[in-house]
């Protein structure tokens, strides 16, 4: 079957296809009578056949519409046609007589006509068809600031509003300027720094720790007498009040009754203070501070203390308060000698090695171990530059350990004065620099030495559990036994070794 030619337009220039014609196929007899229109209705459902009722007789399938709304939209009193008419005097004519035409008809557009064939045209736009009505638009012109002004172009009361608005963000932007630039950094005013809080932590036995329990029962210990004076430390060591320290820290107040003494606590409190006894052959002394309940040390065991283990010097160096120094035991029993002050005795006692450095002004001053317990009184240095120790600390210290100063304090404290065990005879290192003995020089008529047989020029290797290796370490031997105490005493005579026993005296 061919097809038909397409038709032409009026204008003939495009063609139009005809509408496809409709396919409409066989009906399934089944499918009609489930679907199609019961038997005997051709037209509309509206005229089913209900049981009950005469054929052809409405069915009232809703109720009536509210008399408002009748009234509103029902047609007009005596309209009885059901269908939409033009109003009266319209015959749909033009005034000319013509009927008017189908919308369509005028229609160049085929898709507002529901009847007319497809169009095989070119595109909806023209590619010539732009919108170029932006670019040939005329622009106004621009308003100047004289026309602004004075042109009367914009209302005053614009302006003025205008005017107000601007000065209050002014006002307001200076004020902000003005509280940033009082909050924030200036040369000549505050500046705001960010300081860390509770940051360090300390751990229990570090030597801040210990510092910080040791430092307030270690006293700065001032003597001045006229133009002179001298400085070192001390420790608390009662709560009534005692303090133990150097005798060479005290010595101008024990030869000069106007000396003054006064103690300095870690707070800075300053108070006077007396001596209460002395011991030169020890360099021990107690003096008596006026304050109440001061802090004491615990005092702890010297002899637990090994080479090695740790311990903290806390004193006065050359004036210097509450300084702390750390370092280790170096040696113990290391017998030191010194000179006496002001012709006294020479100072002989079993000292505690240590590198802590100490220097002039520590004398007195506390040594302690780990754990913060006293163990040492700081005494004296060896220096590379004389004797009294302007040569500074080279790392070798001496303490008075700390049993043998506690035992001579109670004593100081309780009598006033001490009395050291004695043998009866001065002896001498056999050589210098060398440790083979303590040599006998001469001994005391009718004492301890000469009841027990020993002689001028005897070498005294041994006293008691101790070896006798020095004249120093002979006299720290003797003194670490009691009054009256008989001992041991081993000796080389003319190459042969002799064993006596010897009862010490007294001082």
């Amino acid at each position: 079957m061919s097809q038909p030619n397409p038709p032409q337009d009026s204008a003939g220039a495009e063609p139009r296809l005809a509408p496809r014609p409709l396919d409409r196929p066989p009906v399934d007899p089944a499918e009609a009578g489930v679907f199609g229109r019961p038997h005997g209705v051709d037209g509309a459902f509206d005229k089913l056949y209900t049981p009950g009722t005469r054929n052809g007789d409405k069915i009232a399938s809703t109720p009536p519409a509210p008399e408002s709304l009748a009234e509103a939209f029902g047609r007009p009193p005596g309209a009885e046609d059901v269908r939409l008419q033009r109003p009266a005097g319209d015959n749909g004519r033009h005034p000319g007589g013509e009927p008017e035409p189908p919308l369509w008809s005028r229609m160049t557009d085929p898709w507002r006509d529901p009847g007319s064939a497809a169009v095989l045209s070119r595109p909806a736009l023209d590619p010539d068809d732009s919108d170029d009505s932006d670019a040939d638009r005329p622009r106004s012109a621009q308003l100047s600031l004289p026309e602004l002004l004075f042109g009367r172009r914009v209302k005053p009361v614009a302006l003025g509003l205008l005017g107000v608005i601007c000065l209050l963000i002014g006002a307001v932007g200076g004020l902000i300027g003005w509280w940033l630039g009082g909050a924030g950094d200036s040369l000549t005013g505050s500046a705001t720094i960010s300081e860390a809080e509770a940051g360090k932590e300390r751990a229990p036995g570090s030597i801040a720790d210990i510092a910080q329990r040791v430092a307030p029962a270690v006293i700065s210990i001032e003597v001045k007498s006229g133009q002179s004076g001298s400085v070192g430390s001390g420790v608390m060591i009662d709560p009534q009040g005692y303090a133990i320290t150097n005798n060479h820290v005290i010595s101008l107040a024990t030869s000069d009754p106007q000396a003054k003494i006064t103690a300095v606590f870690t707070d800075g409190t300053r108070t006077e203070a007396r001596v209460v006894g002395t011991d030169p052959k020890t360099d021990l002394a107690v003096i008596k501070v006026a304050v109440s309940n001061p802090t004491v040390l615990q005092i702890g065991d010297p002899a637990s203390l090994e080479p090695g283990d740790s311990v903290i010097a806390v004193g006065s160096p050359l004036g210097l308060e509450n300084t702390v120094t750390s370092g280790i035991v170096s040696a113990l029993h290391r017998p030191v000698t010194a000179a006496g002050e002001n012709g006294e005795p020479p100072v002989t006692y079993d000292a505690i090695q240590t590198d802590a450095p100490i220097n002039r002004g520590n004398s007195g001053g506390a040594l302690v171990d780990s754990t913060g317990a006293l163990v040492g009184i700081n005494s004296s240095i060896r220096t590379d530059g004389g004797q009294d120790g302007s040569g500074g600390s080279i790392g070798i210290g001496f303490a008075i350990p700390a049993d043998d100063a506690i035992k001579i304090a109670r004593t100081l404290i309780s009598s006033g004065q001490v009395k050291h065990a004695d043998i009866g005879v001065n002896a001498a290192s056999v050589a210098a620099e060398t440790s083979e003995g303590a040599q006998v020089l001469n001994v005391a008529d009718g004492g301890p030495a000469a009841r027990a047989g020993i002689a001028e020029g005897d070498v005294i290797t041994k006293l008691g559990d101790r070896l006798v290796r020095n004249a120093a370490e002979l006299t720290v031997a003797v003194r670490q036994h009691e009054i009256g105490e008989t001992v041991p005493v081993q000796l080389v005579r003319q190459g042969r070794t002799l064993m006596v026993d010897v009862t010490l005296g007294s001082d």
